[in-house]
């Protein structure tokens, strides 16, 4: 696998990121050169042209990665490859349920999950409907989609768009979420627990010190973390 090198000019080439180099970060971060923001057509950007913002469902869709706040609360593309060793250790080998008893979760974000596991796939407006925080509702609905995505009991599944008249869509994507159990099916929650997460931690490592050899450890281990 070469290191992490590539330009992006169509959303082909964004699937073939994703699967070759496994975590593929949206925008700038710690680790220079270790984004698509640094790596795209500056016109498929943002300049009016149909692009990377325009691709993220499609790109999921096709590619059956996971999408998601997955780093310090910024997007990133992982690869079914690689996702459920991340989602191990990020979980800290424990179910939901565990997290709960454990004491680790907020009321809010349990509130939260239960609406995402009952009614997902389901838009960002629905889901806050579903737990409280729709029109008239409780606020802070972000930070709790955020902590949840972090720690890898959601992730955007898809995006909608309005229709205009003649058919064609418009405006920027409502975000779809779903939980990581029901966008990947039984085989990843089997793989997810039965996999101990301190080794799930050490091959995701050994995997990004590979396709970034010149990045700190220490910005490796705090995106990781």
């Amino acid at each position: 696998m070469r290191s992490f090198d590539f330009y992006i000019q169509t959303k082909d080439d964004l699937i073939e990121a994703i699967d070759e180099f496994g975590f593929v970060p949206y925008f700038r971060n710690e680790i220079e050169g270790f984004s698509i923001e640094e790596h795209v057509e500056r016109k498929k950007w943002f300049d009016g042209e149909e692009g990377v913002w325009e691709w993220k469902g499609p790109v999921i869709r096709e590619s059956g990665c996971a999408y998601g706040k997955f780093f310090n609360k910024k997007a990133v593309f992982i690869s079914r490859r690689f996702f459920a060793d991340f989602a191990c250790f990020r979980r800290g080998g424990m179910t939901f349920a565990e997290r709960v008893s454990e004491g680790l979760v907020s009321y809010r974000e349990r509130k939260v999950f239960e609406a995402l596991s009952e009614y997902s796939p389901v838009i960002s407006k629905d889901l806050k409907y579903y737990s409280g925080y729709g029109r008239n509702g409780k606020s802070g609905f972000d930070p709790i989609i955020t902590s949840l995505q972090s720690a890898c009991f959601a992730l955007i599944s898809d995006f909608s768009y309005e229709i205009d008249k003649s058919g064609k869509p418009y405006g920027w994507g409502v975000a779809e979420y779903s939980t990581p159990e029901g966008f990947f099916g039984e085989e990843f929650a089997r793989v997810v627990s039965s996999t101990d997460p301190d080794e799930a931690y050490e091959r995701t490592m050994t995997h990004l010190k590979t396709i970034l050899p010149d990045a700190k450890l220490t910005d490796i281990e705090k995106i990781l973390r």
